[in-house]
């Protein structure tokens, strides 16, 4: 095997220019900052404030490749925001507690449950999608997609008092909208009907109204359904098309009892 061959050929194949794993590390790594900076008591607000300052200027330089784009100017703006993303977690944090009944505290909700994690971090992430910084946000999500496992995207809309609970397998399109006091269970999937580019700037997931409860693996697709206000949607039930305000929606699968004990 000529190795001087080999090398040539892998480099000719990177031929995504911006393409820097190291992008993805910073962005863990300040998603990892902020959480603890506006969470952990003995984390120095001040102090890592001035820190995350900097990471998120070394990340605008790592993505902002288009140098008209001001991205470094987002940071200050963000900061803003800061206080009322927390009010809004405090609140979902506090639906949580007040629908599990197995959460016995605000604080086992904040420490220990993934879907609180997986919103926490959309809801941080949100605030810099709607600035359209590139790839940071999409990052963000996907740490805590890798960690909890629920999909979030941070383009999606999400409303006051979110509660998902248990949260593996759970995903959130781009476009879905939910709206507030809705209580989602793991293995839900709010999706579009099909993937295509074209439908890039389309609304391709549905809107959940206010109240709704969707239980175990339910999958509800299509930018054009939505699902009424107060609502219950059962487990393993597949939406394609919209239902009215306080509907019951049951899927009812054939099940088959055999006894086995010989006679």
């Amino acid at each position: 095997m000529n190795m001087d061959k080999v090398i040539k050929e892998i480099i000719s194949q990177k031929k995504l220019p911006h393409l820097k794993m190291r992008i993805k590390e910073r962005a863990e790594a300040f998603t990892h900052n902020l959480f603890y900076t506006l969470f952990d008591e003995d984390t120095p607000v001040k102090e890592n404030m001035e820190k995350l300052a900097f990471d998120f200027q070394e990340l605008a330089d790592l993505v902002c490749w288009e140098p008209e784009k001001a991205c470094k100017d987002i940071w200050e703006e963000y900061c803003n925001r800061l206080p009322s993303i927390l009010k809004m977690l405090h609140k979902d944090a506090v639906a949580i507690a007040g629908n599990d009944p197995a959460a016995n505290s605000v604080e086992e909700v904040y420490l220990s449950y993934p879907g609180f994690y997986a919103i926490a971090v959309y809801r941080l992430s949100h605030e810099l999608y709607q600035f359209r910084l590139p790839l940071v946000p999409r990052l963000m999500t996907e740490c805590a997609h890798r960690i909890t496992g629920t999909d979030i995207n941070p383009g999606a809309q999400i409303g006051e008092s979110f509660f998902i609970d248990h949260a593996t397998g759970v995903v959130i399109g781009e476009t879905a909208v939910i709206k507030n006091n809705v209580k989602i269970y793991q293995g839900v999937t709010l999706g579009a009907l099909y993937v295509e580019r074209e439908l890039r700037n389309k609304k391709r997931h549905p809107t959940i109204e206010d109240n709704v409860t969707i239980y175990a693996n339910a999958t509800i697709l299509g930018g054009d359904t939505v699902i009424g206000a107060n609502s219950i949607i059962g487990g393993n039930a597949w939406l394609t098309s919209s239902v009215p305000e306080n509907s019951f929606v049951t899927h009812s699968p054939q099940i088959k009892i055999k006894n086995l004990q010989k006679k």
